[in-house]
């Protein structure tokens, strides 16, 4: 039985053998004992395109040693087969690939291919080519039982798949809360308000703000409670933080001093899917207008905010 090839300067590969001829390169070498007579110890293919970048395969005879090593570990002869990215100049300067590649050899013998297929790879600037300094053994090569050099002609082949970078990104930033930002309303004819009341924009924590109170309920609890909630209104034109994390509560103020406010709020994110947040049961509306609560004087209503910011993510 043949000898595998043998890319242990790889962590992890995959050796197989398929029929189906590699996609981008089929590189015939012909009079393959002549490469070292000839003194040819590196050999470039042509360019070939895959997913938009130019690339070749290179051939060392004689196995090309890794950076780190002084010679070789078993004293064995083998072929080294790298892949590298082409035409590097043409490039934007800070380029980077991330690519999944084969490297095949035909065996005549069976009419197939030995396919070695070797994990993710990130070419770049300061390391533009990847591949296999022990390929495959010279011995195993050029021995004729194994096929894969035959009338002294061997054929190699390679199929490159960029992974392209199209995924989401984002990113957590925690932050360290020094203040709260809190501001308070002022409803004044609040029994002509109507439906709804909207307060100014205003900003904390580099977001843009609404409050927005129903004195006559929203939703299910219509005609029963006053409901509030606090908004974030710059989603779609504040790109840096697509969602943030943030401690508020609001208030209605009970204008005596010492009575008890009507008070909701949390901790919650804030994002394009939920963009608001409050309560629909706030305060009922009995209460809200009853004049000895003191929520309502001389038709004023005080409604307070705070926010804290705690997270943002880009």
């Amino acid at each position: 039985m043949a000898l595998l090839p043998h890319p242990a300067d790889e962590d992890e590969v995959t050796v197989e053998t398929r029929d189906l001829f590699p996609s981008h390169l089929l590189f015939k070498i012909e009079s393959f004992s002549l490469l070292s007579k000839h003194g040819i110890d590196k050999y470039e293919s042509s360019e070939f395109e895959s997913s938009d970048y130019k690339w070749k395969l290179i051939l060392y005879p004689k196995r090309r040693k890794t950076e780190t090593e002084t010679e070789t570990e078993d004293g064995t002869d083998h072929i080294s087969v790298f892949l590298a990215v082409s035409e590097t100049s043409s490039l934007p300067a800070c380029w980077e690939v991330n690519a999944v590649f084969s490297i095949f050899l035909f065996n005549h013998k069976l009419d197939n291919f030995l396919s070695v297929r070797g994990r993710v790879r990130r070419f770049h600037t300061l390391k533009p080519e990847w591949g296999f300094s022990k390929f495959i053994q010279m011995e195993t090569l050029t021995n004729p039982s194994n096929g894969y050099l035959v009338d002294d002609t061997c054929v190699f082949g390679a199929e490159v798949f960029v992974i392209k970078n199209k995924g989401t990104k984002e990113c957590l930033s925690l932050l360290k809360v020094t203040d709260s930002f809190k501001r308070e309303f002022k409803i004044s004819k609040f029994s002509g308000v109507g439906d709804i009341w909207d307060s100014e924009e205003f900003e904390a924590g580099d977001h843009k703000w609404k409050l927005s109170m129903y004195p006559k309920g929203n939703g299910e609890e219509k005609g029963r409670s006053v409901s509030v909630f606090l908004q974030r209104i710059d989603l779609e034109r504040h790109s840096s933080c697509k969602k943030i994390k943030a401690d508020f509560y609001v208030r209605i103020k009970n204008q005596p001093i010492d009575g008890e406010h009507c008070k909701n709020g949390g901790s919650s994110w804030f994002s394009t899917f939920r963009v608001s947040l409050g309560c629909s049961r706030f305060i009922s509306m009995v209460d809200m207008n009853d004049p000895k609560k003191g929520f309502v004087v001389k038709d004023c209503c005080i409604i307070e905010v705070k926010i804290s910011i705690q997270a943002g993510v880009r």
